[in-house]
């Protein structure tokens, strides 16, 4: 029997520093997130940053917390609930971190006597700290509790037509009633070195102006090339021309050389270059989240107004609006109906 497994980022259980701290912990410790040798990662971790940040990160979730829970969770789970009756097979929802966790998530499809298992991370882009993490992490657990399950995974689908159109369409509705001088694609942010970690060439990313647009291989497992190209596609269907967009990543760690330019930096610079009302959209998340409902808009807000800035308007992810839930559940009747035949 097959069934699927949503899978995305997570959040703590409450927007308490008591419940933000363990989630914090599990969120960092992981090796695909801060990838340095396990004794560094914990005196980073447990020895600086959890000192402060989980008061901190608790003061910003409390902004955003909505009266049925975390915003990602609850939205992830309307999504899920909307999936699930357009296909015949069981559909879960997990996080990978926190909770419901990719085990009971499972737990949940072998009860139900699912033996086949598609694992959907809600990313449209690939990288270690989100996909890659999520599907080591499945089959770390299918080995030790499930080892009658066999598992498939749904690669980036960063440039999937359905996608791209359900975007670019989001986009739109969300500009219905707001006239724009600029079009800003913020993605969320990591270090350059991730990029060349999962570059299978071992030479091809340089992280330059020519590589991303640079036919290779690399480009199944290139962050950064998959956010360009989702730009250049959105772009392309909506017809902008090249002076009313740019592409930013936010949401970068002090210490390391992340992917540039910065979201931050760049808003801050947009009231005295003439951007007077700015539009944001965060196509690295298909769900709104900490990132984007704090970050971008509140903090990103403010700060582009008292840069000058006159009107700011953040689009919202993807969600559970009715064309993104069609295209989830498309691409898994898809893949239950191929299973069948094959």
């Amino acid at each position: 029997m097959k069934g699927v497994l949503l899978i995305n980022l997570g959040s703590p259980d409450s927007p308490t520093a008591k419940d933000v701290k363990p989630y914090l912990d599990e969120f960092l410790m992981d090796k695909y997130v801060i990838d340095v040798p396990f004794l560094l990662r914990a005196l980073l971790v447990r020895g600086i940053i959890l000192r402060k940040r989980p008061e901190e990160s608790a003061h910003a979730y409390s902004k955003i917390w909505w009266e049925e829970g975390s915003p990602l969770i609850v939205l992830s789970k309307r999504l899920q609930q909307k999936v699930a009756p357009k296909t015949e097979i069981p559909v879960e929802l997990a996080m990978r971190y926190g909770n419901p966790s990719i085990e009971s998530g499972l737990q949940k499809l072998s009860d139900q006597g699912v033996t086949d298992v598609l694992l959907f991370p809600l990313y449209p882009q690939y990288a270690m700290a989100s996909t890659l993490t999520i599907l080591v992490l499945a089959e770390e657990i299918r080995k030790k509790k499930f080892p009658h399950m066999r598992f498939t995974d749904v690669p980036a689908f960063y440039d999937k037509p359905d996608y791209i159109t359900a975007l670019a369409n989001s986009i739109t509705k969300g500009l219905e009633r707001f006239e724009y001088d600029h079009l800003l694609f913020s993605y969320h942010g990591i270090p350059e070195r991730h990029i060349r970690k999962t570059d299978v060439t071992k030479s091809h990313c340089k992280i330059n102006g020519t590589c991303c647009v640079t036919p290779s291989a690399a480009h199944k497992f290139c962050y950064r090339h998959q956010c360009y190209e989702t730009t250049r596609l959105v772009v392309e269907q909506l017809g902008l021309p090249k002076d009313k967009y740019s592409l930013t990543f936010q949401s970068r760690l002090a210490g390391d050389k992340w992917l540039e330019p910065y979201t931050d930096v760049e808003i801050n610079k947009m009231p005295a270059a003439g951007i007077k009302n700015l539009a944001v959209v965060t196509p690295a998340f298909v769900s709104d989240c900490l990132e984007t409902l704090e970050e971008i808009a509140m903090r990103a807000n403010e700060d582009f107004v008292e840069n000058g800035g006159e009107n700011f308007h953040a689009i919202p992810c993807l969600n559970d609006g009715e064309e993104w839930v069609n295209v989830v559940a498309n691409w898994i009747n898809e893949w239950a109906n191929a299973e069948v035949t094959t």
